[in-house]
């Protein structure tokens, strides 16, 4: 039977050449290979070493509470601001008592109203009077630092150090902190500095605030050097003090 050439034609078309030896044998480039197993990629997909970096330490929240939050309170809030520290101030009488004409006549006012308004009042009531007891200068200091006097009881910030200028407002905000509950169950340090409610003294003690809230936010744990704070404040300067852990 003759063999059909189309067929033998298609099979010599589709058969392929067997390699030679020597091409057998020669090596693969294999360029994704050599790639992968440089020592640059090795470096780049090292894991990258485990650093111990610091704890983040927030800064605490100072609140300086007197009666009036007039003229002790803010001092302090004057002094802790200008030295960068995060502060708030509050007073917490039941109303704004600045000094009047006579001792039985007192100026009152409601917390809220603002300083710049309290200011203007008592510069048509008496100008002479109240720039010769600092009354003016005073109220002047305060409305550069916020908008108006604000009742403790009433705010609801939750500060991290409050520092009371009298015994009577540490036993008041020592008292309102137990009534609120604790919900929260943060704990607040309350510190009582003993200051006389005078312009001088106001003075002199915020230099002593300035150092304490210094020592308290320099601590490593506030909690565990909170007593040697105070007993090394109270070799610096004269000032009484009372400390009490509450919650809000």
């Amino acid at each position: 039977m003759a063999r059909d050439p189309r067929l033998a034609r298609l099979q010599s078309q589709s058969t392929p050449t067997p390699p030679s030896s020597s091409e057998a044998l020669a090596p693969v480039n294999n360029t994704a290979h050599s790639t992968l197993s440089t020592p640059q990629y090795q470096a780049i997909n090292q894991y990258p070493e485990q650093t111990n970096t610091p704890a983040y330490k927030s800064r605490p929240l100072f609140c300086v509470v007197c009666a009036s939050n007039q003229n002790r309170s803010m001092e302090g809030h004057h002094v802790l601001a200008k030295a960068g520290f995060h502060v708030i101030s509050s007073g917490t009488g039941s109303a704004v008592r600045l000094p009047g004409p006579s001792i039985d006549k007192p100026n009152v006012y409601n917390f809220g109203t603002p300083y710049n308004s309290i200011y203007e009042e008592l510069q048509t009531k008496d100008p002479r009077l109240y720039t010769a007891n600092g009354v003016l200068q005073m109220i002047d200091r305060n409305r550069r630092i916020k908008l108006a006097p604000e009742r403790w009881q009433e705010s609801r910030m939750v500060a991290d150090i409050v520092i009371t200028c009298e015994e009577r407002c540490f036993d008041v905000v020592c008292d309102d902190l137990l009534a609120r509950g604790g919900d929260f169950n943060r704990p607040v340090h309350i510190v009582n500095v003993e200051i006389k409610d005078n312009h001088e003294e106001a003075l002199l003690a915020g230099k002593a605030i300035l150092d304490l809230a210094t020592a308290i936010e320099a601590a490593e744990d506030i909690d565990e050097e909170f007593d040697m704070i105070l007993e090394v404040q109270q070799t610096k300067h004269p000032h009484a003090l009372l400390h009490a852990v509450a919650f809000y």
